[in-house]
């Protein structure tokens, strides 16, 4: 079995309302299906373009944008709850940063089924930015999501550069990982596709890279983001000798489109010419 992936090179833009809001996520999922894409990912923090639409002293405020954006989070739900059943698709809608307790936003990535379900994974390694600045709070549980092309999970950004987190939701059956990302200049971009594509290569299965582009220096929070999307797999037999399936031209703002087949990730791991996934309790020996 094959899936179409489509991973987005989302622009951030500055709204005149909610409905040019909605009606440019509804081009973009609609663009994606129109050629057969049936699992889409969206970047970490693409929702922060929200925030436009309070005007100047709530979008240029860090944490007056944050407070205006829960009015919008029951709408930003039913958007892309509609659309993945309208598409029948599987859409992965980037993070949204939710307030969960009194002066507590946890920065979720929610993960949307054709059948109406929806979940979400909350980061749980926290940037500088998001720690010291922002005041956003880590989550702590991490989760596997049941789809219908076996089981996805997510690291959002900086999750995907820690080894632990990506080999405890492959130990729980995972071969396809989504990475929601925004990062502000190259070197960021390059630290979370290495830690994807090291991911992909020690776990044998995929890694999807999602990045946000473009400048909005109208908010302090996403002013500057570089990225580009890409489709990372096993450097082994059957796959790339890269281990790169796809990537975008940095900053340009696309989809990025792939096949995947999930079953070729546990024919990898029985038959490729390394054992990395097998391996990997190997090394708790050797430094124990």
């Amino acid at each position: 079995m094959t899936v179409k992936i489509a991973s987005a090179q989302y622009d951030i833009s500055f709204l005149d309302n909610w409905q040019s809001y909605e009606q440019k996520i509804e081009r973009w999922v609609a663009e994606a299906a129109a050629q057969q894409a049936r699992i889409l990912v969206f970047p970490e923090y693409f929702s922060m373009e929200l925030a436009s639409l309070f005007g100047q002293p709530v979008y240029s405020c860090l944490s007056k944008q944050l407070e205006a954006m829960q009015s919008l989070y029951a709408d930003f739900l039913a958007l892309f709850k509609r659309l993945a059943i309208q598409h029948h698709c599987i859409i992965q809608a980037g993070t949204f940063p939710v307030l969960t307790e009194a002066d507590v936003y946890k920065n979720r990535a929610y993960l949307f089924m054709p059948d109406g379900r929806y979940d979400y994974q909350e980061k749980l390694m926290m940037t500088r930015f998001e720690n010291e600045q922002w005041l956003i709070t880590a989550g702590n549980e991490l989760k596997c999501f049941d789809t219908e092309y076996g089981k996805i999970a997510i690291n959002i950004c900086y999750d995907s550069e820690f080894p632990l987190l990506a080999r405890k939701q492959v130990e729980d059956g995972c071969v396809l990982i989504l990475v929601p990302s925004c990062t502000d200049g190259v070197a960021g971009y390059n630290r979370v596709k290495i830690g994807c594509q090291a991911r992909a290569l020690e776990n044998q299965c995929y890694v999807v890279q999602s990045s946000l582009v473009g400048n909005a220096e109208w908010s302090e929070a996403v002013d500057i983001n570089v990225g580009a999307a890409g489709v990372y797999t096993p450097v082994d037999r059957g796959f790339p000798s890269d281990g790169i399936l796809t990537v975008g031209e940095l900053n340009a703002v696309q989809w990025v489109f792939a096949e995947i087949s999930p079953e070729s990730c546990q024919t990898v791991r029985e038959t490729g010419q390394v054992f990395n996934y097998r391996d990997w309790p190997l090394q708790k020996k050797l430094v124990s």
